[in-house]
């Protein structure tokens, strides 16, 4: 079933201590939209980006069934570009560079072929966006996500609790959720969270993984056991195509359906992080995709 991605396509440029790129394909956006394709070929993309975007990167999206008619190039325009620098503890970055360029006047426009979409993702954009695009489909979609983070919480509160309040599910850190419900225990930040309007709230742990939280349930993927890491960069966006690309294609909304998609997401982004930037999304398959999941169940599975 059709899954409408919103979200900013950009350049980036990482330095990590395994080494640095030059300005490579980054961008929320784009980090769903291609998790999402190993799952679905029933892709809408939303975004902007400039006369500097390559069309050999356009390419990519196609390539991958991923329509990009919501794609607005203003030509005279540069790209958002976001630089970051990652310490020897990869969960510490410093943020060298942000050049908002064409996504600081980003107004969605959806093309009339994306209006019934059945499942939205709503990448980590400015409240006011997210709900601009909610308020232009004219059917509520089966099932709403929405990234956000801290520095809404901090600069934009009001707008940010009227989206949490129009979704099903929000998508956050557990520093976010802490921050958000003003509760150190998880489990009291996501009771308190999901009375603001969700029906599931996930918490992303990073290298610990991520929970799913119901009203009456707890599901819990641990991240897989990875050799090496190179570049974390765009790991929750991964797992959130990964996340919602599993539930476009089962077309299902119940706990259970979520439990599995968490653990394909959680799958998803174990290669984005073995590689820089894009690079591994670029290169795997849905087989791949199948033969991690089967290492990552025998982790998990056990008999009594």
């Amino acid at each position: 079933m059709s899954l409408l991605v919103v979200g900013s396509v950009a350049f980036d440029k990482i330095e990590t201590p395994f080494g640095k790129t030059d300005k490579i394909l980054g961008g929320a956006g784009t980090y769903v939209g291609l998790a999402a394709s190993l799952f679905t070929d029933d892709i809408k993309l939303v975004s902007v980006v400039g006369g500097d975007f390559p069309a050999s990167y356009l390419k990519l999206f196609t390539d991958r069934h991923i329509d990009i008619e919501g794609i607005k190039v203003v030509p005279d325009g540069k790209t958002f570009f976001w630089e970051g620098r990652y310490h020897t503890n990869m969960n510490v970055r410093d943020t060298l560079t942000t050049d908002l360029n064409v996504l600081a006047g980003f107004d969605p426009v959806l093309p009339d072929s994306y209006l019934n979409s059945r499942y939205l993702m709503l990448g980590n954009l400015t409240p006011s966006i997210q709900r601009k695009v909610i308020g232009q489909l004219p059917h509520r979609p089966a099932l709403i996500c929405m990234d956000t983070m801290n520095f809404w919480m901090d600069t934009a509160m009001d707008d940010l609790l009227d989206v949490i309040g129009m979704v099903d599910i929000l998508a956050i850190n557990d520093e976010e959720a802490r921050q958000l419900s003003g509760e150190y225990s998880l489990v009291k930040a996501a009771a308190k969270i999901m009375k603001m309007g969700p029906r599931f709230l996930i918490v992303k742990k990073g290298e610990h993984g991520a929970i799913l939280f119901s009203e009456n349930e707890v599901f819990y993927a641990p991240a897989l056991l990875l050799e090496n890491v190179v570049d974390p960069t765009g790991a929750g966006d991964t797992f959130a195509g990964g996340f919602m690309g599993y539930v476009s294609k089962a077309d299902d909304t119940s706990f259970e359906t979520l439990k599995r998609a968490l653990v394909y997401g959680t799958v998803a982004a174990s290669f984005t992080v073995g590689n820089f930037g894009t690079q591994s999304l670029l290169e795997i398959n849905s087989q791949d995709i199948e033969a991690r999941r089967e290492v990552f169940m025998k982790m998990i599975r056990f008999s009594d």
